[in-house]
Parts: C-alpha cells; sequence; structure tokens
C-alpha cells in the first residue's frame, strides 16, 4: 500500500537557463514562452491524476521561475499553493548573473567538483546545501505523512531528495539529469508486515513533453 507520496516538478525553462547565466535571485526573470508551454502541459497531466486520486498541496521557493510554475499547476488542479524560501535553492553569492562557463572554470569544475568548497566568493558548498536542504526536506516529510505533496522545484532540490532517500553519501561523484518539466516521483510504500520503504517510482518522466519536442524537431 503506498501511503506518502512526493511529486517533483522541474520549473520549466527559464531566461537565464538559455543565456546560460547561473540564475539566481537577481538575475532570474522567470520562464520562456518554451518554459510556459512546458508547465502547461505538466498541469494538464497532474490534472487528470488529480481528478481521480488529489493531491494535497504543493510548494515551490520563492524564485520568479518556480513561482510562475506553480502558479500554473496551483491554478489547473486547484490547489494551495505554499511559498517556502528554504526550497530556493543552493546560494550562489557572487557567481549570481555569471556565465556558468566561466564560473565553473575559476572554479575548476561546478558545484558538485569540489563538494566541500564554495564555487564562488559567498555561495554554498555542496555539501552544505544538500545537508540543509536535506533536513528541511525530512521536516516537509515529517509533516505530511499519508498525504500526496508537489513541488514545483529546482533540479538541486530533486537531487536532494533522491541523496537523502536514497542514503547517498554526501561527496558522491554520481549525479543525476532533471530536465525542464519534468516529473519525478518518490512513493512510502507499507507492506503486510507493517514495514515501511521509500520506492523511487520514476525519474525525469518527460512523456508528456513529447508534442513540444517534435514541434522543434520539424
Amino acid at each position: 500500500m503506498i501511503t506518502t507520496e512526493l511529486v517533483f516538478i522541474r520549473h520549466g525553462e527559464a531566461q537565464c537557463n538559455v543565456d546560460g547565466l547561473v540564475g539566481g535571485p537577481r538575475t532570474c526573470t522567470g520562464l520562456t514562452y518554451r518554459g510556459y508551454a512546458q508547465v502547461e502541459q505538466v498541469a494538464r497531466r497532474l490534472a487528470t491524476e488529480h481528478r481521480e486520486k488529489p493531491f494535497n498541496t504543493l510548494y515551490a521557493g520563492p524564485r520568479i521561475r518556480l513561482r510562475q510554475t506553480a502558479e500554473i499547476i496551483s491554478q489547473a488542479l486547484q490547489i494551495p499553493l505554499s511559498t517556502d524560501a528554504r526550497l530556493d535553492g543552493p546560494v550562489h553569492g557572487a557567481a549570481d548573473g555569471k556565465p556558468w562557463t566561466g564560473v565553473k572554470t575559476t572554479a575548476d569544475g561546478g558545484p558538485h567538483a569540489h563538494p566541500d568548497k564554495p564555487w564562488a566568493t559567498g555561495s554554498d558548498t555542496w555539501n552544505g546545501y544538500l545537508e540543509r536542504a536535506g533536513r528541511f526536506l525530512q521536516e516537509l516529510i515529517d509533516q505530511h505523512e499519508g498525504d500526496r505533496v508537489l513541488f514545483a522545484a529546482h533540479g538541486e532540490t530533486v537531487i536532494t531528495a533522491h541523496t537523502l532517500l536514497l542514503g547517498i553519501p554526501l561527496g558522491s561523484p554520481a549525479g543525476f539529469t532533471v530536465s525542464h518539466g519534468s516529473i519525478t516521483r518518490w512513493q512510502r510504500h507499507l507492506n503486510r508486515l507493517g514495514q515501511r520503504r521509500w520506492m523511487l517510482d520514476r525519474h525525469n518522466d518527460t512523456e508528456h513533453l513529447a508534442a513540444l519536442a517534435q514541434e522543434v524537431a520539424s
């Protein structure tokens, strides 16, 4: 039997993504036209599911691309949206607004490359971010036992969930692809012996975006 369910939607494509910029709070200007289209497809898929088995709540961080993603989903499903700053992804410090290529060159790799070192002045470390975000995610899991919870999330939030629920050691060199508009779903199962276990039902599911991909290809 499935008890708790966590469904993470990575935000749609944002302008900072297209421009190759570190999209911190000073730089994020929101979704592109394509990003809106991606989220609308997600919302249609979730609305169908919601009619059969309703979601209880929807969370998002305060960054513009997250709020825009969440607002589309909230309106489609007619469920309340809770915004929490602790879901706003890593702190980028002085890297905010700079090209990712330059930031990674200066730091000798992306945030994961040296997980205990900041990738810019005033930034998080990767492990520090995972620890902080993981603690908050665990609080939400405890708070929503038995619920179906949606997240309009950064890719880093999805990685945080995997790190927490799979028990991946901090600093692991392995990673996960998280596409714009993708769905990742965790389910907590309760078996006949009273044992509980988190299971990853799907990761980076983009089936609902197939029509958009065909439009680009044509």
